[in-house]
């Protein structure tokens, strides 16, 4: 278990850090550190106090360490004390409103830095605007006391990247942030990049472990692949490579006995439609009229299990802990709107909590269904994909015959289950695993860097 410090400030401007003696029994002190910034001390124990760390105002200052009365975990570099972590939370859309510095994902960061006490973290929100490169230094916004604080504070020690869609991901300046930070300053930086679908599925169909999870996708190169999915599988939908939100999402039916196809998706003006058409032909030619087809891939429909005649599948959402390993934080089932081709609440869909839907019986087979293949999902995802990933979002089905399907998995999954009153507690779960799995990054930063950055 680790053990968190109190880092209290003294009213002098000695280079001195009265320290646990626990601490200076073990070690042989001559630096204190914290982000990037480091500087030359003596170390004495502590008089009468074994659980904080004091610094001096010099040392505050040189460190550029901000005075929030955060109990912070400690970690050793040869002859160095580092204290933190300090976590960069990287994002995009900062506005001038002094209580909305985020606009309206200004809520959503308030709740995630609620958790610093908890995890024993400094977080700060930034974007490339705030950085000072010539000093080495970053505006960062905290969260204190109901209230955001801008800081300068030195480059962090982890950065977890909560860019806000696959445009802000891909600007030129916000590559070039990512690529220095980790590059010249050797910054762990984890849930880099928005998954493909299709990249997704390419990478897992080859992990056996995980195979039968996946279903049959392709992506889309002519009408007769999907004649030929309809043929085997009666329904297939029709997505887009990079979509999110279930924007874009197509249920194509064929109807053998009439010999119609019927065409389920959302309208440009937000209503849910059913169109039956003669031919497969017409109605691709109808629907995606105005639409990129290579952009698109095609999907095996499954027979998913039902309430209420509206088709359910579930929301799990994975996080690595301060140790590195992978836990089931939440789980929420979700129902489809009427006529709706996705659970999306925009679509009509509706959250409800397993026990909802499920006597107690089949709700424990399937929460422990849903979770092992989840943490199975997870670790497969780690082991295939470049980067280092610390939550995911998974959106899973299952079908009729009880075998768990997958459909999407998420790297920055939204957070629209929390919405659900019985599903808070998980809420801060997850908020908490986020930030706590900086501190397994910063200490393999200091233990194995080879592994972070091979």
């Amino acid at each position: 278990m680790r053990k968190h410090y109190l880092i209290e400030v003294a009213q002098n401007d000695q280079l001195v850090v009265f320290c646990p003696p626990s601490i200076l029994k073990e070690k042989k002190l001559t630096r204190i550190v914290f982000g990037s910034r480091s500087i030359e001390v003596d170390f004495i124990p502590h008089p009468d106090q074994n659980d904080r760390i004091s610094i001096s105002r010099k040392i505050q200052d040189a460190l550029r360490f901000p005075s929030f009365n955060i109990p912070l975990h400690v970690f050793f570099d040869n002859q160095s004390l580092i204290i933190g972590p300090l976590v960069g939370i990287f994002t995009a859309g900062f506005t001038s409103l002094p209580l909305e510095p985020i606009g309206d994902r200004t809520e959503f960061f308030s709740k995630l830095l609620s958790v610093n006490k908890m995890v024993g973290a400094q977080a700060f929100i930034f974007g490339e605007q705030h950085i000072d490169w010539e000093q080495g230094t970053i505006e960062g916004f905290f969260y204190q006391n109901q209230g955001w604080e801008k800081v300068e504070v030195p480059f962090p020690n982890v950065i977890y990247d909560r860019l806000p869609n696959r445009r802000s991901e891909n600007s030129p300046r916000s590559i070039k942030v990512r690529e220095r930070l980790q590059r010249e300053y050797l910054i762990p930086w984890y849930n880099p990049g928005f998954f493909n679908k299709l990249d997704i599925h390419d990478r897992l169909i080859q992990d056996e472990t995980v195979a039968h999870f996946l279903p049959d996708t392709l992506p889309f190169t002519s009408f007769s692949s999907i004649e030929t999915m309809l043929s085997n599988y009666g329904h297939v939908f029709i997505k887009p490579k990079n979509g999110s939100l279930g924007l874009g999402v197509h249920q194509v039916i064929y109807d053998k006995y009439s010999d119609d196809y019927f065409c389920r998706y959302q309208d440009s003006s937000g209503v849910n439609r059913l169109r039956k058409f003669s031919s497969l032909e017409r109605l691709m030619e109808t629907v995606f009229a105005n639409q990129s087809l290579d952009s698109m891939l095609v999907q095996q429909g499954i027979h998913l299990l039902r309430s209420e005649s509206r088709p359910i599948d579930f929301r799990v959402h994975t996080n690595k802990d301060d140790l590195g390993n992978w836990h089931v934080s939440a789980l929420a089932a979700k129902l489809a709107g009427l006529g709706s081709v996705t659970t999306h609440a925009r679509s009509g869909g509706d959250i409800k909590t397993i026990e909802e839907l499920f006597s107690n019986e089949v709700c424990t087979l399937y929460k422990e269904k849903l979770s092992n293949a989840a943490l199975l999902l997870s670790q497969s995802l780690d082991r295939h994909v470049e980067g280092i990933i610390g939550e995911i979002g998974f959106d899973l089905g299952i079908d009729r015959c009880g075998d768990v399907w997958l459909f999407e998995a998420n790297s920055k999954p939204g957070r629209t289950i929390f919405t659900h009153p019985e599903l808070k507690e998980f809420d801060l779960l997850t908020r908490k695993l986020s930030i706590a799995f900086a501190v397994f990054l910063t200490e393999q930063s200091l233990l194995s860097p080879e592994e972070l950055f091979k």
